[in-house]
């Protein structure tokens, strides 16, 4: 496959998926709302960036036109019912149906460890009804589910890391709650391999790492290496169930 359409191509995941394809020789069209955004991938060679609006369906097909399958990235983690609906479950089906009508039959698509109708979070429930979607979009599609992605730029261990050079203590929620971090250089390794092996069609993935963590051992981590505090961190205190 040597034409992508990368959906989400802008973001954290995204700009190392980017990477890696540019390196395999693979043209790869990363449409944004505003190109600005996309100005850690702009320089790589046969990524092309176009500002268009991927939640409307004809956009949609004119940008698949010419490639062999997309990738959907698109993801929101805070707002409202709508508003996730919108990112995690109407998109895809808008992407699944562009696609048959460009006549692009390969896709991959990135859901979340936990995605389910009946799960406790508003994500998690729109993610199962994007997969849904996939699923039932007739397409040779493959899905992931990855567990929290970290790496240098990542949103979710350097928020704990900068908490902690303001705060002297960090009071934590949920401290107990177990993860399984997967790096993003991995989960971008196992989406191109997606890609490129036609036996993952038709099956759902979950990508984690090898080791799990509570929360609390994770937001600790991210003060020592950070080296906040002379490389302790702060203490944590956790807070206990509502």
């Amino acid at each position: 496959m040597k034409n992508i359409l990368l959906l989400g191509g802008t973001g954290f995941i995204g700009s190392h998926i980017c990477e890696k394809l540019a390196r395999l020789q693979v043209r790869v069209t990363v449409p944004t709302r505003r190109y600005e955004a996309a100005r850690n991938i702009i320089p790589l060679p046969l990524v092309t960036v176009l500002e268009s609006n991927i939640h409307d369906e004809a956009t949609l097909t004119r940008l698949l036109d010419g490639h062999d399958a997309a990738i959907n990235l698109v993801g929101e983690l805070h707002g409202s019912e709508a508003q996730l609906n919108r990112a995690h479950a109407e998109l895809p089906q808008k992407l699944a149906r562009a696609c048959t009508a460009a006549g692009v039959r390969r896709m991959v698509h990135l859901s979340a460890v936990g995605a389910g109708m009946e799960a406790p979070s508003r994500y998690l429930r729109s993610k199962a009804r994007g997969e849904t979607a996939v699923r039932e979009s007739g397409l040779a599609a493959t899905i992931l589910r990855p567990s929290v992605v970290f790496g240098a730029e990542d949103s979710f261990i350097n928020m704990f890391a900068r908490l902690q050079r303001v705060f002297p203590v960090l009071p934590l929620a949920g401290s107990g709650a177990k993860f399984q971090p997967v790096w993003v250089e991995d989960l971008a390794d196992a989406v191109i391999a997606c890609l490129k092996n036609d036996d993952t069609i038709g099956h759902t993935y979950e990508i984690c790492g090898p080791d799990v963590f509570t929360l609390k051992q994770l937001v600790q981590m991210a003060g020592q290496y950070a080296g906040v505090n002379g490389g302790r961190g702060r203490p944590i205190i956790g807070l206990p169930h509502p």
